[in-house]
């Protein structure tokens, strides 16, 4: 099975108003491990917020940023049927890997996507640990080394040893396969996407029981 654990920075958090402007990738196959990373010039001054988020400027997006198209190009040839795709609050980054398909392959975007299995680990945070919920939470639960937050390559690299922690934890994962959990108070950011099972998820303060995690009926 071939795993790509993926992670977006972006100029927003709308995927239709919205780019991404770094995407990386650390796919996994057949026990080798391929390292994708790349800036997105999308052509327009970045809002200066994200600049001091991500550290990423406009500068750093012209020089060595590539457009977009080829990026789609290189998406479209990884997501290949059944790949298995790994992020921290994936519906996010899924969004926006869509919205891109979408603007360069209109008519296979919603088949490339839907062909794919999708893990949300935030999901499985919540059913394990207490709020908080994001990345660097995550480091500090399972004692990982930290790395720079908020830079897409990054991040993949600790939510590949995070996705471990998780397994070696409890190795129920594949109960977690395209099912994602949300907050009822603020319901699902973003489209619904057909292909994704969304289930109502409430704060737990301990790893809940096998019987009682997110995806049993």
């Amino acid at each position: 099975m071939k795993v790509i654990f993926f992670d977006t920075e972006t100029t927003g958090l709308d995927f239709k108003e919205s780019r991404i402007i770094e995407l990386a990738m650390l796919i996994v196959e057949d026990g080798k491990i391929e390292e994708y990373d790349e800036f997105i010039n999308v052509g327009f001054d970045l809002p200066s917020k994200i600049t001091e988020i991500t550290g990423i400027t406009d500068e750093m997006l012209i020089t060595e940023g590539i457009s977009e198209a080829i990026v789609a190009e290189d998406l479209k040839s990884h997501l290949t049927p059944g790949t298995l795709m790994i992020a921290h609050n994936c519906q996010f980054d899924l969004t926006f890997v869509y919205g891109l398909l979408k603007r360069h392959y209109p008519d296979e975007a919603e088949d490339i996507v839907s062909n794919l299995n999708w893990i949300d680990t935030v999901t499985v945070l919540k059913d394990r640990k207490e709020f908080p919920h994001k990345l660097i939470d995550a480091v500090k639960y399972y004692g990982i080394e930290e790395v720079n937050f908020h830079r897409a390559i990054d991040d993949t690299k600790a939510l590949y040893d995070v996705t471990v922690a998780l397994k070696n934890e409890r190795d129920d994962l594949v109960e977690y396969i395209n099912v994602f959990g949300y907050n009822p108070k603020w319901g699902v950011s973003g489209p619904k996407f057909p292909f994704i099972e969304y289930k109502r998820q409430y704060f737990n303060k301990r790893i809940v029981e096998p019987d009682d995690i997110l995806p049993k009926k």
